[in-house]
């Protein structure tokens, strides 16, 4: 028995796709370049380690939907729409003058013109996996570099349809005319996007609040795999991209309460398979041509890059675009992209090129992906090498496309405390987000216009996918002590100076939740006694000053004056701080020595209070000399107090 050959050609590309990327992270480069290199070197023409490239290349494009149904899932329709400038605008002129002005080049050049039309739409296009990628992972993809780039690219996804059935009618000029095949695809993508919008509304939607309500965290994460292959299983069958089908699907879901606990459940799939796809881009090129064609390769690269960054600077200046933005845009879209790879394959395989051009051209588009993670990694420093420091109107940075602003405070739980927490920032004015498990309680808050989203708020992954990069502070209202202390370990590990507010029930788990990096515990009962009291106060006519004195003196402190109780017939917690009065008889060993040096703090106990002929002092000082006929309160758990009380009683 042994492992088949898929199984080991994966597990081999895994390996040294983690080594690669370690070594490249740890040398402060974006780990698609690791990827690139792992795959030019296993690929066929170099170390041959992978054999079945077909089955890789069928499972890597999962990656590629997987990342345009996140991508979706962080727009909407409206919000589709307010990037419609970069979309049909810089997108539409740069596809039009990128290929004509390519395709008069390559006639010039004496292509014939099938070749030449091809060479048009591969230059054309520009790599959304990998832009969209690494600028999400930079927090850039809401700027205005980002969502114009984003506008660019999809309009480019959506153009890979026209250009791939003109491709096919000249690689196959007998099965029908281009203008009619062209036809019947833009009908096919039209009804297949219609099905989709229509499926998600009415079906998806519904259906996602029955899985939710189980409670399933496998069920749901099956569901949302389905819902993205399926759409572009549909968008497939049709002859269009899978990827626009797995897009418009996740557009569709962007606007439903689930969408952040989709993204989360989704990424790690993603993020894998797109690692995969990167190397099997580096499995394309045949090394042999290098020593050959590489002045042609130098040139071509060096003609691509420029001339795609002049092309897209200019439209972004036209179109009056701030001049850092408009260059940060231009040098992120200045490399080829997955598509073009798919266009040359069509036109190899029908002889619409020389195999030696085709090879040349893979090459360039291949340097170009390699050196554009680079230049992605350092867009801002290399602008900011040949443009003068950035104005106000350069340095833009609003929410992006279909993203929840940029909420100041991020609420994990929903439920009264919550609600109620809202309300009040809602009062003075600040933004917030909120996470809860209840789909029920979700629906009828969103359906009041509340931000709120589905999703299990203890998830490092789903609070990521909800903006906690962009909160200025957490508040976990949750009633699980226990879950709150991981959430606090796990943000902790990506936000170590993040403001973490926490609610507790008791005072039971206080030190647990400050160890755990808890920036402020409100326990609910402490702070009920602190109200009572305050107000007690007030109705006795003491000042507001003394009052809200007395009460910040308590919480500075950590509550430690109300953590203690005397113990009732049901209390028996091992842990709980408790409250003990002990009076010293003549005979106790404690009589005629100070307080400090009864040693008392070694065995973790306090002394609260000291009464003496009926006179009580709150926290007496160490000095204090202890008298016959005193009253000590102490504080401490009920062993410690036994050991307490035992030490000072006894001679």
């Amino acid at each position: 028995m042994h492992a088949p050959e898929a199984f080991y050609d994966l597990l081999m590309l895994l390996l040294i796709a983690v080594g690669a990327a370690a070594v490249f992270l740890r040398l402060r480069m974006p780990a698609v370049l690791g990827y690139l290199v792992v795959g030019l070197a296993a690929g066929p023409s170099a170390f041959a380690l992978v054999q079945d490239i077909g089955t890789i290349r069928s499972l890597t494009e999962l990656g590629v939907v997987l990342l345009l149904f996140t991508i979706g899932l962080e727009m909407s329709l409206p919000a589709l729409a307010r990037i419609r400038g970069a979309l049909l605008g810089l997108g539409g002129a740069e596809v039009l003058i990128a290929s004509v002005v390519t395709y008069f080049a390559a006639r010039a050049m004496g292509i014939e013109v099938p070749g030449a039309v091809v060479l048009g739409g591969v230059v054309a296009m520009s790599s959304t996996a990998m832009v969209t990628k690494q600028l999400t992972d930079q927090l850039e993809l809401g700027q205005h570099h980002g969502r114009s780039a984003l506008g660019v690219l999809l309009f480019q996804d959506l153009a890979v349809v026209p250009f791939l059935v003109i491709v096919s009618g000249l690689a196959n000029p007998g099965e029908s005319t281009i203008p009619v095949a062209l036809g019947i695809a833009l009908l096919k993508g039209a009804l297949a996007l219609a099905a989709i919008l229509l499926a998600g509304r009415f079906l998806l939607r519904p259906a996602l609040s029955g899985v939710a309500a189980l409670q399933s965290r496998e069920l749901f994460t099956l569901t949302a795999l389905g819902v993205a292959l399926g759409s572009a299983w549909l968008t497939a069958s049709l002859g269009l991209s899978p990827a626009l089908g797995a897009f418009v699907a996740g557009i569709m879901l962007g606007e439903s309460p689930y969408r952040h606990t989709i993204e989360a459940e989704i990424r790690p799939f993603r993020d894998v398979l797109l690692a995969l796809f990167f190397v099997s881009i580096g499995m394309l090129l045949d090394l042999s041509i290098l020593p050959v064609a590489w002045p042609w390769i130098l040139l071509l690269f060096g003609a691509l890059v420029v001339f795609k960054f002049a092309l897209v600077f200019t439209l972004c200046r036209l179109a009056r675009m701030p001049l850092e933005a408009g260059a940060r845009t231009a040098l992120v879209l200045a490399h080829g992209g997955e598509f073009g790879f798919a266009l040359l394959t069509i036109a190899l395989d029908g002889d619409l090129l020389p195999p030696d051009y085709g090879q040349a051209v893979l090459a360039a588009l291949l340097l170009s992906m390699a050196v554009a993670p680079l230049a992605l990694r350092f867009n801002q420093t290399i602008v900011h090498w040949f443009l003068p420091p950035p104005t106000a109107g350069d340095t833009e940075s609003v929410p992006g496309p279909g993203t929840d602003s940029d909420s100041e405070i991020l609420l994990v739980g929903f439920g009264r405390v919550g609600q109620q927490v809202a309300r009040l920032l809602d009062d003075a004015g600040l933004d917030w987000n909120a996470i809860d498990l209840d789909p029920v309680r979700v629906q009828n808050a969103r359906a009041s216009g509340a931000a709120v989203t589905y999703g299990d708020g203890t998830h490092l992954s789903l609070l990521e996918a909800a903006g906690l990069h962009r909160a200025r502070a957490l508040a976990l209202t949750l009633d699980d002590p226990e879950a709150a202390i991981r959430t606090i370990h796990q943000v902790r590990t990506a936000q170590p100076d993040l403001p973490i507010l926490v609610r507790a029930p008791d005072d039971g788990h206080l030190n647990e939740l400050l160890d755990a990096g808890a920036t402020e515990v409100i326990p609910e009962t402490l702070e009920a006694s602190l109200m009572v009291a305050s107000h007690l106060m007030f109705l006795l006519g003491q000042s507001t000053d003394g009052v809200m004195g007395r009460v910040r003196a308590v919480r500075h402190d950590r509550y430690d004056m109300l953590r203690a109780l005397f113990p009732g017939s049901e209390d028996a917690d091992p842990e709980r701080l408790e409250m003990r009065a002990v009076t010293l008889p003549g005979h106790a060993g404690a009589v005629g020595k100070s307080i400090g040096a009864l040693g008392l703090d070694a065995l973790g106990v306090q002394v609260a209070t000291l009464t003496r002929a009926g006179t009580r002092t709150d926290a007496p000082d160490n000095a204090t000399t202890i008298a016959t006929g005193d009253v000590l309160v102490i504080t401490g758990t009920p062993a410690a107090l036994d050991q307490a009380e035992a030490h000072l009683v006894h001679r």
